[in-house]
């Protein structure tokens, strides 16, 4: 795999080396080993998987206190815009994004550690995305922010009169009111 470095520190793309033949493709998603001699010691301890349809856009998500996760994302199905917020105060990136296209087509993999928040857009009729996580799902610690804060200033790819939003989405706080990490 190449696992390249991004603008924001600790955030990396994965690109897999794929096998591609007459009968389809090959290609190993993740290896324990070779993960940590590029990023670091990440103990997963859950895998998720949606699916969404054109225009759904699910974010800007994270958890706060002790239920911090980082998580590592890709699609199987489709194609999503994917954003990774770095909401760390003390960060020199602070409040700057990060987009990277995901699709079934690219297999690349995004890694946005503990301090960020994530969401994505879909591009594609229909997508399946997954994401391991380092700390399980925790209600009571659930934090958003909104998807359309100008002081982020995401340049979402689709209009506005696409999107498909759960309440919670359209209500989460500006980033000014956010719980943020320090």
């Amino acid at each position: 795999m190449n696992y390249r470095e991004t603008s924001i520190k600790d955030v990396y793309v994965i690109e897999p080396k794929v096998f591609n033949d007459k009968r389809g493709y090959f290609f190993e998603s993740f290896r324990q080993a070779e993960f940590e001699a590029h990023i670091g010691h990440v103990d997963f301890v859950q895998e998720n998987e949606s699916m969404s349809s054109r225009g759904v856009l699910r974010g800007l998500h994270y958890q706060k206190g002790a239920s911090a996760q980082a998580k590592l994302v890709r699609v199987i199905k489709g194609r999503v815009f994917d954003v990774a917020v770095d909401i760390r105060r003390s960060s020199p990136t602070f409040g700057k994004y990060l987009a990277v296209e995901l699709s079934d087509e690219n297999k690349l993999q995004f890694f946005i550690p503990r301090g960020f928040a994530h969401g994505f857009m879909v591009l594609s009729d229909e997508a399946i995305f997954t994401y391991k996580v380092d700390n399980v799902y925790a209600p009571h610690d659930e934090a958003s922010i909104r998807w359309d804060d100008p002081q982020l200033n995401i340049q979402w790819p689709l209009d506005v009169a696409q999107l498909l939003l759960s309440d919670k989405d359209m209500r989460a706080p500006w980033l000014k009111n956010a719980v943020l990490f320090d």
